[in-house]
């Protein structure tokens, strides 16, 4: 491709690489799986995708629960059993108690949206096979009333992991993959610079000095993130603390660790 069309947004700051690889996916017409740590910006990317490119965003967040079949649609056949208990009109219109999903409105959308699949690993391991015909095909088959409902404009999608499950190599070889890698300090520190405006030096080099020494040591169960660095920073900020002080006294350590154990690594660490 001659020109990067995606160039991340004054929030989000994005690698060159991962830049073209949302490219290619849009080209290509391909969904865009996600993988890396949390924290690593894997959802914020498809937020940076619409808002870059001035289009709806849609997300539909997957949990251990969910089926296929709640991103195409629901027939809610209580309703319309209520209705007609009450002599409601329209009642014959199945229609009318149709509802679509996530995957359902971006798909009957007249213009190009943004579909996010947050996080598919959570579901159970079918699940990605049973999207594959969709995506694909771009369409679905309303059984209650006869309807195929096919996409006008192919959605941008997006769809995240965190690697808690392998995904079927049927459903990653119709995807374009991409790991986030974690942001290495001077990523991390446009990062950062996209979040506060004249930020003292000082603060920020203690700050992540402390905060890649802690990302650093074994055994920690769960390493801070980059959300989590710019919430310390925050509340480094609101503290007032001396950055001088920050390596040696490590003040809201409870804002970077969520582990009881981790904390008392870190303090064991520092001494």
């Amino acid at each position: 491709m001659s020109k990067t069309t995606f160039k991340g947004t004054n929030d989000y700051i994005a690698s060159d690489e991962l830049m073209k690889t949302v490219d290619v996916a849009i080209a290509l017409e391909k969904p865009l799986l996600v993988k890396g740590e949390p924290g690593t910006g894997k959802t914020m990317l498809a937020e940076a995708i619409a808002k870059a490119l001035d289009k709806e965003l849609y997300i539909w967040n997957i949990k251990s629960t969910t089926k296929a079949q709640d991103g195409l649609y629901q027939y809610d056949t209580i309703q319309r059993l209520y209705d007609s208990q009450f002599g409601e009109e329209g009642v014959d219109d199945i229609s009318h108690y149709i509802q679509l999903g996530k995957l359902g409105e971006a798909f009957k959308s007249e213009k190009q949206v943004v579909l996010l699949i947050d996080e598919i690993d959570k579901a159970d391991l079918e699940f990605p096979n049973d999207l594959l015909w969709e995506l694909d095909k771009m369409e679905f088959y309303i059984h209650e009333t006869k309807e195929t409902v096919k996409a006008a404009t192919r959605p941008i999608v997006i769809i995240t992991s965190n690697a808690e499950k392998e995904l079927p190599d049927a459903f990653l070889r119709r995807c374009i993959f991409h790991y986030i890698s974690f942001p290495e300090a001077d990523q991390m520190a446009a990062i950062v610079h996209a979040h506060f405006e004249n930020l003292e030096d000082n603060l920020l080099k203690q700050a992540m000095d402390t905060f890649y020494w802690i990302r650093s040591i074994r055994n920690l169960r769960k390493k801070p993130s980059t959300s989590e660095l710019i919430d310390w920073i925050r509340a480094l900020l609101i503290g007032g603390i001396d950055p001088e002080r920050i390596r040696a006294e490590l003040p809201f350590l409870g804002v970077l660790i969520k582990k009881d154990e981790d904390i008392d690594l870190v303090k064991e660490m520092q001494l």
